[in-house]
Formats: C-alpha cells, sequence, structure tokens
C-alpha cells in the first residue's frame, strides 16, 4: 500500500520499523521533529493509532502521539481512559528512548496528575510517578522535575512510605532550583508524617538555608516548620542562621514568622499553661499557615521535655509528683507519657504498678555491639564517599570558566 509521506499512517508505519538500533531511533527522532506540525494538526485523531504501537518497543514514536493527543482538552469523563493510557505507558516505556525528549515525557506527567487531581484520586497516580521518575533520572543523584511532583501527589494520597523511598538518595545535580525548594518542602512534609522528624529537619533546614536572591513563600512556609519540628524533636530553636545562609534569607524569615518566634519564647519557659494560652490566642494564624496540629504537637512534646528534665534531677519520683511538676492532670496520664517515652526511646525508666513510683536508669547501650558497629561503619563509609563527591564538585567548579569569570 502506497502511503503519503505527509500522513499520519506514514509516521507510524514508520515508527513501527525504526524503532530498533540506536541508529534507527536517531534516524526516527529526526523524522519525528519533523513531523511535529503534522500531529498537531491532526491531534484529535491520534487515540486510535496508539493501539497500533507498542509502547514498550515504540516508546519514542508513542510519546510523540500521545504528548500530541493529550494537549487537546479532554472532557471529565474521557479522563478515566487517559489515567489507563498514560499509566499504561509510563509503566512500560523504555527509558533510554523517552530520555531522548525529556520535556515532552515531562508533559505527558504533567497532564496526567491533572487527570488524577480531576478524578479526586491521587492514590492512582502513585505508583506511575515512581516509576516515571525513576526513568527520567540519569542517575540516583539526579533531581528531576517529577520529583516535587510525585511527592507532591504522595501527600495528597497520604502514602507517605512511597515518598520516602525517594528521599534517602544523596542529591548532586539539579535542573532548576524551584524544583529543590520544592522537593525538599514537600520531602520534609512526608517525613513529618511519618514521624522521621530529624530527616525532616535535615529537609526543611536546606530549604531554609539554600541559595537565593530574592525571599519566597516555599522558604518562608518552611521555616515555620523547622521552627515546630525543631521544639518537637530537640525541645529547642535556636534564631540563628549557619553563616552559609543566604543574607536575604537571614534579614526577612523572622519577619514574615513572628508568631513562631514568639511561640519558642513561649516554650523555653517551661509552662504548659501559658504555652497553651498562647497557642489559643493565635490559633486563627497557625490554622490558616495549616500548621496547628503540629503547633499542639508542640504542646504536647513539652510535657515530654519537662519529664526529661526531671531524670537529670531524680533517681526515682512517683506518678503523682511527675503529674503535678509537669502539669498534667492526673497520675495514670502521667503513666501514660512515660510508658510512651520509654517505648520511643526518649527516656530509660521501669515503672513499679504496686506503689506507682518510677526510677529512672542511664542509657543501656555500651555502643559495642555488632549491630551498632556496623551501623557506625556505615555512617562512616557514607561520610567519606559524601566527602569525595564533594572534593571532586570543588574541583570541577574550580576549572569552570563561568565560575573563574566572576
Amino acid at each position: 500500500m502506497n502511503l503519503n509521506m505527509n500522513s499520519v499512517e506514514f509516521l507510524v508505519a514508520q515508527i513501527q520499523g525504526l524503532s530498533g538500533s540506536a541508529e534507527d531511533i536517531t534516524h526516527l527522532h529526526n523524522l519525528l521533529k519533523q513531523s511535529e506540525e503534522l500531529l498537531q494538526s491532526e491531534s484529535t485523531r491520534l487515540a486510535a493509532f496508539l493501539a497500533e504501537l507498542d509502547p514498550s518497543k515504540h516508546s519514542l514514536g508513542y510519546l510523540y502521539l500521545l504528548e500530541a493527543c493529550t494537549a487537546v482538552p479532554n472532557a471529565q469523563e474521557q479522563a478515566n481512559e487517559l489515567v489507563l493510557s498514560i499509566s499504561r505507558f509510563m509503566n512500560d516505556c523504555a527509558a533510554e528512548q523517552i530520555r531522548l525528549v525529556p520535556e515532552k515525557f515531562i508533559s505527558v506527567c504533567k497532564r496526567f496528575i491533572d487527570q488524577v487531581m480531576l478524578l479526586e484520586a491521587p492514590m492512582r497516580g502513585v505508583a506511575p510517578l515512581l516509576r516515571a521518575v525513576k526513568k527520567l533520572q540519569s542517575s540516583t543523584e539526579h533531581l528531576t522535575i517529577l520529583h516535587p511532583d510525585f511527592l507532591l501527589v504522595c501527600l495528597l494520597a497520604k502514602c507517605y512510605k512511597h515518598g520516602l523511598c525517594i528521599l534517602e538518595d544523596d542529591i548532586f545535580e539539579v535542573d532548576q532550583p524551584r524544583d529543590f525548594f520544592l522537593y525538599c518542602y514537600y520531602g520534609g512534609m512526608i517525613c513529618i508524617g511519618q514521624k522521621r522528624y530529624r530527616k525532616a529537619l535535615e529537609l526543611l533546614h536546606n530549604v531554609v538555608t539554600a541559595p537565593m536572591s530574592t525571599i519566597n513563600a516555599i522558604a518562608v512556609e518552611a521555616y515555620k516548620k523547622y521552627i515546630l519540628v525543631s521544639l518537637i524533636h530537640l525541645g529547642q530553636f535556636s534564631n540563628g542562621f549557619p553563616k552559609y545562609t543566604s543574607s536575604v534569607a537571614q534579614r526577612n524569615l523572622k519577619n514574615f514568622s513572628q508568631a513562631y518566634i514568639e511561640l519558642v519564647n513561649c516554650y523555653g519557659s517551661g509552662k504548659v499553661s501559658e504555652l497553651k494560652a498562647y497557642v489559643e490566642a493565635n490559633r486563627e494564624k497557625f490554622e490558616i499557615d495549616h500548621n496547628l496540629g503540629l503547633v499542639k504537637q508542640v504542646i504536647s512534646s513539652m510535657y515530654k521535655r519537662n519529664i526529661q528534665r526531671l531524670t537529670q534531677t531524680y533517681l526515682t519520683l512517683s506518678l503523682q509528683d511527675i503529674a503535678s511538676t509537669v502539669q498534667l492532670n492526673s497520675p495514670k496520664e502521667a503513666e501514660m507519657h512515660v510508658l510512651q517515652m520509654i517505648q520511643d526511646g526518649e527516656i530509660y525508666a521501669t515503672i513499679n504498678q504496686k506503689d506507682g513510683m518510677v526510677r529512672f536508669l542511664e542509657d543501656p547501650e555500651q555502643y559495642k555491639t555488632c549491630e551498632m558497629i556496623e551501623r557506625i561503619d556505615s555512617s562512616i563509609q557514607r561520610i567519606m564517599t559524601l566527602s569525595k563527591k564533594l572534593t571532586n564538585m570543588d574541583e570541577h567548579i574550580s576549572c569552570d570558566s563561568q565560575y573563574l569569570a566572576k
């Protein structure tokens, strides 16, 4: 059959025949770039042709057609079909082919996100987007444009564990600064959801101290959460900034977070009643920032800090004395707090149920078990790898012509 060389039928035939070797794919890529106007003009017909292609074998051509046909606004009733189609492609496509046109792959993925949001089903976007992120990455050190989108979908779907899997990677390559801000901010929120406060502090700290020429809303919101998580996890917050923090951040962040700075001062008094009164007086501010839940955890953490202070003074203490000292309502409530802190490894103690006495103990960890030695060795190896990486980056930057010209 003779096909018009300027027809979609001809292009589909070329995709089917030129998706084997690297040389064929290069030729196909050039042909597809020349056919973009054709695809745009025929966008309403393209969905039918996708059925003739295998997304795993014809990934490059499939992507061009998929990107063109999804550019047309779709009715809500078509959203489910579109989600299934794009999800299948994200799952089956060949990474080496889609990386030839990353901007088109990103465009399709963002349209996929729009559709799952339209369906109010963010859960459906989690697994496909994770696969898309992995395929778009050149290495685990590469932060793609899709990283923050994936984390946001995880947050909306409350699939925090899925989000954690990409937060363990050390990032050294960033495409856009904004992506890094959002990645760390959303990542911090996911870690808060999983009560991984140490990792949350690390990520939020990255936002606050990252280079910036003007203050941005992401940094402001990250700073507010950084203050709250510091109080929850550490029981304190330092108002000072590290030397490497941008001057813009140092000058402006506190001005946008006065209610939180005052919360820190109130927390430092150690008086639960004063802290509760301050929170109630500023409840509306915290609600507007969507931080009231964290603020309530700050109040709960004050009970813990006050109990921890008692361990530094007393060897034994009754539950009644603990309750009255830290302003809890009853010995039973004090017992629940102590038991939870023992379970979380925040204090070491035993409770005598007969007389209601609590005996505070020393940390039993001797740091000589096989497990602990393995953890320490793993940390040392990671630090050595990081140090070597930083040295290589420093050498590369010091030889960069743009850097030397400044």
